[in-house]
């Protein structure tokens, strides 16, 4: 008697039919879709820049400029930048000077009588001074010295505009590299400015050029821990004279706790009349001194 033996196939010899079996039928289980072109606008084209070409356009920002007078509006916040409580402050109307190398004065002016100071602050070299009126209180000290007071608007310092108003270019020393951080939500370059040498290298700072007109819309300056000491953002660049500068500038300082938006309403550039005097801020008497370092 002939015996015939039927051999079933195993569960994995059954997966392995079944997928070959579905495999002209494949296109059921592809799913087509369209991903949007890198950035956020798709009528304009993106310009290709070298790490050079980039370096160059900060010269062109920043070589320029050896003085200006501005005047603007000043709307400042204290509080946790980051996911926090922020308290806004009344905006102020602000006298701004700038001298190179590094001479800058900041002087606050009532919201309703412009002539009445809230604060007057300078910033010389690695110094600085500031002086309250309404509480009589005079401040001086190194522009390194970290704040004292409890209120973080006393801890406004000169050099803090200073720094997030003018885009220095890298120094000989420095080093540079390039991100194109391009994708389907923005188009940036990022320039990554590097101090140090051999292993001891340090991130200084970063400048961000939008990829559509390859202006600076953003500069960051990194603590040697790596945190950020403050985020700058530029928009709305106009002409004054003949040299291009951003008429929004909003400072961010994350470790001090405050932000401060600068809005111009007048600016001049390289005025005669911006002289070394008009850096100079004398102790009023009868004023109490603090004195930082």
């Amino acid at each position: 008697m002939n015996t015939t033996v039927r051999m079933f196939p195993t569960p994995r010899k059954s997966r392995i039919l079944l997928c070959l079996a579905a495999f002209p039928l494949a296109s059921c289980f592809v799913q087509h879709r369209t991903v949007a072109p890198p950035g956020k606008v798709t009528n304009r084209s993106l310009i290709t820049a070298t790490r050079e070409q980039l370096i160059d356009r900060i010269h062109e920002a920043f070589d320029p400029i050896q003085s200006f007078k501005m005047r603007a509006d000043m709307s400042a916040s204290v509080g946790k930048l980051y996911g926090g409580e922020l308290t806004d402050y009344a905006t102020v109307r602000t006298d701004v000077l700038f001298r190179r190398p590094d001479d800058i004065r900041v002087l606050g002016l009532d919201p309703v009588v412009h002539s009445s100071t809230i604060f007057d602050m300078v910033s010389t070299g690695p110094d600085f001074r500031v002086y309250i009126p309404s509480k009589s209180r005079f401040i001086e000290g190194d522009n390194n010295a970290p704040p004292s007071s409890t209120n973080k608007m006393e801890n406004l310092r000169p050099s803090a505009f200073l720094n997030s108003m003018m885009i220095v270019p890298p120094g000989p020393a420095d080093r540079t590299m390039l991100e194109d951080d391009t994708d389907e939500t923005k188009a940036i370059y990022i320039l990554f400015v590097v101090g140090g040498s051999g292993a001891d290298l340090d991130l200084i700072r970063a400048v961000y050029f939008d990829r559509y007109t390859l202006v600076i819309v953003r500069q960051k300056t990194f603590a040697p821990s790596g945190a950020i000491v403050s985020e700058t953002r530029y928009s709305d660049w106009k002409q004054y004279g003949q040299i291009f500068y951003p008429s929004v500038i909003q400072i961010r300082r994350p470790v001090d706790g405050y932000e401060v938006t600068m809005t111009v309403i007048d600016m001049t550039m390289n005025p005669p009349d911006v002289t070394p005097q008009k850096f100079v801020l004398a102790q009023p008497p009868g004023t109490q001194v603090t004195t930082l370092k």
